[in-house]
């Protein structure tokens, strides 16, 4: 395959030519898996809109290093069979120790050349991933730094994900930057009690635009991939803390804390704990991964974001159009795409109220907007026929004088699209 780009005006990849909103499971169903009426696990998920499974190893071994590269491009085989990309782990071999001068090259660079060299020509090759949580686990940026540089070297055509937690302050996360093409973190604030994965004091799920937004701050205008929250460390019930409880997002959570993270500056989105066994039912542990949350939660998701009514606004540029709500708690993104305007908007308080828009631009001939869609969102007009069974009919709401008005209930998160032509 070619190289894997980012688009300057909006920091999504770019895949062969085609702009890329990363959508990635971390981890993927099991390797030749199943669903639990016996469909192929990885089309199933290719199906529904993921595009990216994180791969790799947490450690590559110089002894083992020919036989871990041939595992690995077996799986890359298997996710480009199903239309997926990959996200390996560089592990260890992503952070280099200060190199020693006339000295031989460190176990650990021996290790990321030939990883680098191993899998850089495979067409499911999507981006590197760099060393966890480095920030939160003490790990200096200048290995990282170095380690990049080195990749770049032997690779300069896929970029680097760095993953932090959702801990410590800007400062403390800055001096990563030269480590990294892309960076974003960890967020999953739904657990007994709330908001326990986070040291921000809001915990509220509202927490997850505050982490976008630092790391956003952070990254310095680099892309920022969020990873969202199936399930975490923090509902296993374990020898230390027999008394947790689990707890999963809603799908009304979910969609949410995507979209909310998409307005906060979100290009990419990676859902975590789909293999954690503990808390899965007996069907769904017997074959390794939570189909029961696939099926009520994140199916309907990925459906919906990857849809052509809602994909072309994830891979859009920031409209000029400046559009403002009237209540101080409602988040959005205005994003152009061909002739549609897509807002983004969500309510991050608890209040139920009618949210006024301002700020629409007029058709591209001049005229004024009198109406767009809600994606995902359906009403029939009592007062038009009835539309066709292969059609979409989402809800409309009226506009004019540059503005619209909607309805807000707490979480909620609405996808307005509005034709200009």
């Amino acid at each position: 395959m070619g190289a894997v780009a980012i688009d300057p005006a909006t920091g999504c990849l770019v895949i062969d030519g085609r702009k890329v909103f990363p959508i990635g499971l971390s981890e993927a169903p099991p390797l030749g898996g199943k669903t639990p009426d016996g469909k192929d696990a990885w089309e199933e998920v290719s199906s529904a809109g993921a595009n990216f499974i994180r791969s790799g190893l947490r450690e590559w071994n110089l002894q083992q290093i020919d036989n871990q590269i041939a595992g690995e491009r077996a799986r890359m085989d298997a996710a480009a069979a199903h239309g997926l990309f990959t996200w390996p782990r560089l592990g260890n071999a992503g952070n280099l120790p200060p190199p020693t001068t006339g000295g031989p090259p460190s176990v650990n660079e021996q290790l990321l050349v030939k990883i680098a060299n191993g899998i850089k020509g495979h067409a499911a090759l999507g981006a590197y991933k760099g060393v966890d949580e480095p920030a939160l686990g003490g790990t200096p940026a200048a290995g990282l730094a170095r380690a990049k540089t080195k990749l770049k070297a032997t690779d300069p055509e896929h970029p680097v994900v760095i993953t932090q937690a959702p801990l410590g302050s800007v400062a403390d996360l800055v001096p990563y930057r030269p480590a990294f093409d892309i960076t974003g973190a960890d967020i999953y604030p739904v657990a007994y009690p709330p908001g326990r994965h986070s040291d921000l004091p809001n915990r509220d799920i509202s927490v997850v635009g505050d982490v976008t937004k630092k790391m956003a701050s952070a990254a310095g205008g680099k892309p920022i991939w969020m990873t969202l929250q199936i399930a975490w460390s923090g509902v296993l019930p374990n020898q230390q803390r027999p008394d947790l409880v689990p707890r999963f997002p809603t799908l009304h959570e979910e969609r949410f804390m995507a979209y909310q993270a998409i307005i906060d500056g979100a290009r990419g989105l990676v859902f975590f704990g789909g293999q954690l066994t503990q808390v899965m039912r007996p069907r769904d542990a017997k074959i390794g991964w939570n189909w029961t949350f696939w099926e009520l939660v994140l199916r309907p998701l990925l459906v919906e974001l990857t849809s052509p009514s809602v994909l072309p606004a994830l891979v859009a540029p920031v409209a000029q159009a400046q559009v403002t709500a009237s209540a101080a708690d409602i988040e959005l993104t205005a994003r152009r795409s061909g002739n549609f305007l897509h807002v983004i908007a969500v309510r991050r308080g608890a209040t139920t109220t009618q949210v006024t828009f301002t700020g629409l631009p007029r058709k591209l001939n001049g005229a004024q907007l009198t109406a767009g869609q809600v994606m995902f969102e359906y009403a029939q007009d009592p007062l038009s026929p009835p539309v066709q069974p292969d059609r979409q009919q989402f809800r409309f709401v009226k506009a004019g004088n540059g503005s619209f008005k909607d309805w807000f209930g707490p979480h909620d998160a609405h996808v307005y699209r509005f034709n200009l032509a």
